[in-house]
């Protein structure tokens, strides 16, 4: 079976992640695949844009297969702990070249960002330039839970979130919907779920002009409009997160979260994910954020390579992934164990540079 199915109608390339037994999950062979596909009909005459899709309907994607990640950190550590797997290495490289590929495309893609979308699968729609939502649309990025760190360019899109949602996000792995999406600048279009086939008949029905983004700004504008979108949560409780602009520690910002007093069900989903999450991820997710603000695109995805990869040689993050999809114990033995038991020169650790820069693979990301 193949993972990524493809097909041109119309001068439309379909894509479709095509594993719906793991919700879609990216592994390193779909990666690969999509790579191929978003090269092949970049300069072709024969696509004028891209539709994006995860098979069934539970979920465009789920993240990425950490398992995977796991049986190549442990395999590793019975050889050399201080070594990246190369296994990793090329998953994290390449998924990063595709992100990258994602943002820059030069002709439209079009994300049916349907069901569960997180980690990775944000990586694939956040950077398309028509991202559409639906009601069963949930979005996030829970790396914390994992002993990981929003990446996929979450450094770059968080940051430019407004006030202070993009740290809150990250700290606490919040769930979004479709609103929440469209406030925050993650989605462009809001319809219910049956609108698919619309919007596929309107795609391959469509004749193709000089300006195809206009044209399916227009088409996608005019599918959207009898749909009407709820309140975003998020929205909701701009004053809460606003309390967080001023944050300049991961001490003052446990320190709102936790002495907030109107908590509600909202809230107190991500105060408990920040709790249980990883006591290094909370601390390298805020220098990552802090330290990330003005990096280029490119930027972003070189020192998020370099951080995955020390993640990989750091204990939480197989701890995490153990915890959550192996032993499924949900009790991490994280390390340090606490929040004030991790120090600077851990924290410094894990962003000590594992390449120079000439040596970096995504060194020429930006330069053509």
């Amino acid at each position: 079976m193949s993972l990524i199915l493809t097909e041109i109608k119309n001068k439309v390339g379909f894509i479709t992640l095509n594993s719906e037994a793991t919700l879609n999950s990216l592994n390193l062979e779909m990666i690969e695949a999509l790579t191929v596909a978003l090269a092949s009909w970049k300069n072709s005459s024969e696509v004028a844009c891209i539709f994006i899709q995860g098979a069934g309907e539970k979920a465009l994607c789920a993240g990425g297969d950490v398992r995977q990640l796991y049986d190549n950190i442990l395999a590793q550590r019975e050889v050399d702990a201080t070594q990246v797997p190369q296994g990793c290495f090329d998953f994290f490289a390449k998924e990063y070249a595709l992100n990258y590929a994602i943002h820059t495309y030069p002709k439209p893609i079009i994300v049916w960002g349907h069901g569960i979308v997180m980690g990775g699968g944000i990586g694939v729609m956040v950077g398309a330039s028509h991202r559409i939502v639906t009601e069963r649309s949930k979005l996030a990025m829970p790396e914390i839970t994992i002993g990981l760190f929003p990446d996929v360019g979450a450094t770059w899109f968080l940051n430019r979130m407004p006030s202070a949602y993009g740290v809150y996000l990250g700290l606490t792995g919040a769930r979004l919907d479709a609103a929440d999406c469209r406030f925050l600048g993650l989605a462009d279009y809001y319809m219910e779920s049956t609108a698919k086939q619309a919007v596929v008949d309107a795609l391959i029905q469509a004749t193709w002009s000089e300006n195809v983004e206009a044209q399916v700004d227009e088409m996608l504008t005019t599918l959207a409009q009898p749909y009407t979108i709820g309140a975003s949560q998020a929205e909701a409780h701009q004053s809460f997160i606003q309390q967080f602009e001023s944050v300049h520690t991961l001490e003052e910002f446990r320190a709102i979260l936790m002495n907030y007093k109107d908590k509600d069900s909202w809230i107190e989903t991500g105060v408990q994910s920040f709790e249980k999450g990883s006591p290094s991820s909370a601390h390298i997710i805020f220098k990552q954020l802090q330290d990330g603000k003005d990096y280029s695109l490119a930027q972003v995805f070189q020192t998020e390579l370099n951080l995955a990869c020390q993640c990989c040689i750091h204990p939480d993050f197989a701890e995490g992934v153990r915890a959550l999809l192996v032993d499924k114990d949900q009790s991490p033995k994280w390390q340090p164990a606490t929040l004030e038991d991790v120090t600077s020169d851990w924290v410094e650790g894990y962003f000590k540079l594992l390449w120079t820069k000439e040596n970096c693979v995504l060194k020429d990301l930006g330069t053509n």
